[in-house]
Formats: structure tokens, sequence, C-alpha cells
């Protein structure tokens, strides 16, 4: 019967969150699926220093060419230059040339015997006739075609009534299907680009314009030429070429080097301005969350209706929304893609496998940014109770995710993002922004793993005598993330000793017996103790943690006539189930006018589908 209730509540809770506005919602991406990505990763011999890029579109017939300047330093000597290029990329090796920077003119050139791309993979090798040594340093220039794509990948054309334009979405792995690079996250340099375009159209690019040409032989096109970029990766560079308007608001006002936010859209948006107000509250409470200011001079901002995409495109200095999605009356979306202007371009996942960490680590930090901006009132008090209750849900079934793959990297995000929410709280908030601010101070215009956002936590949760000094972060937060299960953790109290006995177990519904290895599952549980004799629901420091042990036992608990709350608020990502005695306890509070205003609604909520 419990079991049958539970499951009607989440049938019940599941059904009014369908109908309800104001349910926080977000839609399932391809970052969430990044570890399934071939590995065609390059090898250590070679690195980039900076791009030079020039794009040349041909608009009527929907195909591009170029030329990019890629600087490289060898690392140790090699007689091969490898670097990523698609299938639709067309490269002539013949056109290719490698020459030697070296302050002597004139510059020495490398003798490229052929190229070609290796077998199944998005690689393209030159083989050398000579060995290039170890520190040298070389310019190589290589010519290419492409073509512009219908659907949204690399660069693709789309239009809206009788407007045209063009955007690029190079995340995660399209950048080589624009230009020959070193399209890994973890390479992260400068770009220098130019774009030619139609003289009526305006190209917006990840930094400003800094000079605009005429096209030397095509007299209807353009040239603009762009600042030199921070360093970045690949797929952070981005560009829109189109006839947008570019909207006069009042721009940010400057603190320090804080960047100014632009508009752009089509003139008949009447609602701009109200998109800009949300967005410049969220900035400034990002700001001031992380302490620093994105080292950029511009934000641009592109509404683009019909745009065929899943989720906002962000790159550096450059987001691009639908407009069904920006011009919804909530401040998530706007936080979170400004979030990842500092978590993801200024610093960025070393690899793919790590990028669900920055996805979940930025999600969390939005939904605080929104409850700082207003309580979170467009959540209408589904957060987080809309993310627990479908792992709940999900991963205590018999086969979680038996049939939608895309379910499961959305279940695991939302898993990650609340384990992390569960540091924010066990460590307390100071604690945990301070960390961040300091994580990202030392990881600016570089990249990170996971383990380094876990040891930086755990530095200043350390520093701060939030955390046992035999404790790490790492160890903590592993189970969370290795094991695609959730824990519950069963009270047995004994009230003639006022002890209680707490023991963890991997959480199912269905057939038990039937999951190998449950009983080697076992997770670091904070353990959150509230009496009624001392309701308190704003301290979250665990009495005790358990440190992946099945059972622990705590002395010194109240009187039979008082129930203790464990895991209030559901600050950790996993279910309560108490004996039989302390329910009937909180449920005869809770019939009290008492009861019901010194209990948190999450918390009462969470009771509601348990008892």
């Amino acid at each position: 019967m419990v079991e049958l209730f539970r499951f009607c509540c989440l049938v019940l809770f599941f059904t009014s969150i369908k109908k309800t506005n104001g349910t926080v919602k977000r839609s399932i991406d391809a970052s969430a699926a990044y570890t399934v990505l071939t590995e065609d990763r390059l090898p250590n011999d070679i690195s980039p220093q900076s791009y030079d890029i020039h794009l040349e579109p041909n608009y009527d017939e929907l195909s591009f060419s170029g030329l990019i300047k890629m600087n490289l330093s060898w690392n140790s000597d090699s007689k091969k230059v490898w670097f990523h290029a698609h299938y639709d990329l067309n490269i002539n090796d013949r056109k290719i040339r490698l020459s030697e920077i070296n302050g002597v003119q004139p510059a020495k050139n490398y003798t490229i015997i052929r190229g070609g791309r290796q077998p199944k993979k998005t690689i393209y090798v030159l083989y050398l006739k000579e060995t290039v040594k170890q520190n040298t340093q070389c310019t190589l220039e290589v010519p290419f075609e492409g073509t512009i794509w219908k659907t949204a990948e690399g660069l693709f054309r789309n239009t809206y009534k009788n407007y045209t334009y063009f955007v690029t979405n190079l995340k995660p792995t399209n950048a080589r299907r624009l230009f020959p690079c070193f399209d890994e996250p973890g390479i992260k340099v400068p770009f220098t680009v130019s774009i030619t375009r139609p003289k009526e159209f305006i190209t917006i690019s990840n930094t400003a314009v800094s000079e605009t040409r005429k096209h030397p032989t095509l007299s209807n096109l353009m040239i603009d030429y762009f600042e030199k970029t921070p360093p970045m990766s690949p797929f952070n560079f981005g560009f829109v070429i189109s006839t947008f308007k570019k909207w006069n608001l009042e721009e940010l006002k400057k603190l320090s080097n804080t960047p100014s936010i632009q508009m752009w859209s089509y003139s008949e948006n009447t609602n701009i301005k109200e998109i800009y107000d949300r967005l410049i509250i969220a900035y400034k409470k990002i700001e001031e969350y992380v302490g620093i200011a994105i080292p950029l001079t511009k934000i641009d901002v592109v509404i683009i209706p019909d745009l065929a995409i899943v989720r906002p495109i962000d790159n550096f200095g450059l987001l691009i929304f639908k407009d069904s999605d920006i011009l919804k009356q909530r401040y998530f979306d706007s936080a979170q893609e400004l979030i990842y202007q500092w978590l993801g371009s200024w610093v960025t996942p070393e690899w793919w496998s790590d990028a669900h960490v920055n996805k979940a680590l930025t999600s969390f930090l939005a939904a605080e940014v929104v409850i700082q901006i207003d309580g979170g009132i467009e959540f209408n008090g589904k957060y987080p109770i809309t993310a627990l209750y479908s792992m709940y849900y999900e991963f205590s079934k018999r086969y979680p995710h038996s049939r939608i793959t895309g379910m499961k990297h959305e279940t695991i995000a939302y898993k990650t993002e609340m384990a992390i929410r569960m540091l924010n709280f066990t460590l307390s908030k100071e604690t945990f922004q301070r960390a961040i601010q300091n994580f990202i101070m030392q990881h600016q215009y570089k990249t990170f793993v996971e383990d380094d956002l876990w040891s930086a936590l755990t530095i200043q949760a350390l520093k701060d005598k939030t955390l046992r000094e035999q404790y790490s972060v790492s160890d903590i937060i592993r189970p969370w993330l290795r094991n695609h299960r959730l824990p519950v953790v069963n009270v047995e109290r004994n009230y003639q000793k006022n002890s209680v006995v707490l023991r963890q177990k991997m959480y199912l519904r269905e057939r038990p017996h039937d999951v190998p290895g449950q009983d080697k599952m076992l997770w670091w549980i904070p353990i959150v103790l509230n009496h009624q004799d001392t309701l308190r629901f704003c301290n979250y420091t665990p009495s005790v943690w358990m440190e992946e042990s099945q059972n622990i036992t705590i002395e010194n608990m109240p009187g039979k006539n008082s129930f203790i709350i464990v895991n209030p608020e559901e600050i950790g990502p996993f279910p309560v189930n108490y004996d039989q005695t302390n329910w009937n306890l909180l449920a005869n509070f809770l019939q009290t006018k008492k009861g019901r205003t010194a209990i948190p609604a999450n918390t009462r909520f969470f009771f509601s589908c348990r008892s």
C-alpha cells in the first residue's frame, strides 16, 4: 500500500506539472550526451597558438570558401601535421603551405608530400618530406571550401517570412565543418577573424567589428574585420549574418570592466525592452555572485523567430535565442546562458566527459540566481521537486531509462545538479560561493577536469572549517556520479535508549533482487537532523556523514513524544523512510496550526509522498 500511495502521488504530481505554466522545463540537448562522442583526438606533438581566419560565403550557391592561418608550435619532432577537418570540408593539399616563423627572410618552407583524412575519422594528416624539430614555430595556411547547411549544424541558412539569415552552431564538434582547426574543447587560442557579407547585411560575432572594407573584386560585398578574441575553444566561435535590427537601449552601467549587452532582432518584436531588463538583472546578480566581470567589451544577444535549435547557442560574447524561449516570463533561461559565459566559454571543460559537470553547475547556479532575484516565483514551487521526483521515479525502476536514451542523459545531468546542490547546503552557501569564485579565477582562459572543481570546494571548505580535515569533496561526490542509482535512508528509532539507527541501501520499487551489485552500491550521505523541540531550517550542517557505510547509530535523540526530521528540504537527493511511530508524530504535528507554519512547504510536500 505504501508503494502504491507513493506511485499515485508521483502520477498526480507530474500530471499537475504538465498543466502548470510556471513549471521549470529544461529541454534535452546534445550537451548531455557528450560522453558518447567519438574520440577523434589529436596527438600532442603540435599545439596551436592562434588562428587567423577569413570566411567568404557564397550566399546564392549556399557554399563558402576560406583561408585559415594557424600559428603552430612543435612539442616534439614530427614529420606529420594533424588537424580536424570534417568530410564535408573540401581541402586541396597541394595548396597548403607550411612555413617556419624565425624572423629570417625568406622563411623556410616545408615540403608537403601528400595529405588526407584518416579512415573513418575527421582528422586530416599532412605528411612532410622532412622532420619539423621540437620548439619550432610555423604558420600553416590551409584554403578550404564547404557547404552552407539547412540544418542547424556548422554554418546554416534559415528564413523567416521575407528575411534570410545565416547562423553558426559549432557545438559540440561542428567547428571542423566550418574550418580546419584543433577542434577540442581543451585547446583554446585567440581568433582573428574577417567575414565577407552583402552590403545590406550586418555580421555579428564574438567581438566587435574593428574595421569594414569594400570587397576588392565584388562591388556588392563588404568585409568585416573583428577584434581579436580572448583564447577560446573552437566551439565557442560563432557569427550571425542578417538584416537584424540593433535596439538602442540603455547600456549596462559600467562596473569595472563589465561588458555592454546589445540586443538584436527583427523590428516587429515588441518585447525587447522587457527581455533586456531581465538580462541586465540576471547579469548583475551573476557578476555579484562570481565576483568578476567577463573579459569582453560586449555580449550580443540575438533573438530569432522559428530557429530550429533545441537550446540556445552560447558562443563567447554572442548568445543566440529562439524567440519562443527568450520570450517566456522567466529569468532562468537568461541566467543559465549568461553563466555559460563564465563557465563554458571563459573557463571550459577539458573534454566532453567533463561537460556534464559544467552543465549541472550552470543549471544549479542559474536556479540560485533566480531565487536571489525574486525568490524563485517563476518556479511556482516546483524547484527542486521536479528534478528530484523525476529522478526518484526513474532510478528506482527495475530497468531505468530502458526506452529513451535522451531521458537517461537528462536524468543523470539532474542527478549531478542535485549532488552539487547538496554540497552547496552541507558546505554552507558562503563556502560554496567563495570556492566557485576561486575556481573561476584560477582557471580563467583555461580548462578544467571535474576533480579541479571538487578540489576547489575541498580547499575552501577546509579553510572555512565546514568540512572535516580527513574528508574530501572528491570522495563525497564520486559515488553520486558513479552510481546511476540513488540511495534511500531508513530511520529506525530506539525510543527506550533515545538512539536512532540509519541504514542506506539502493532505492528500488520493483523486484530488488534482480539488480546485480545492489548491495555494493553505497554513498556518502549527509545526515542533517532536525528535532521537534529545536526546529531550524537554516542550518544544514550535517550531524554526521555516512561514509559509504551501510548503517550508523546516533545517540542523544529526543524522547518518544518528539519526532525527528532527516534530510530537511531534501538537501540531499535521497528519500527517507521512518519507523511508524515517527511518521505518526510527524502526521499529528502537521495537523496543527504550528506544524503547518513551522515546517517549510517543500519538506511538507516530501512527507506527503512517503507517508
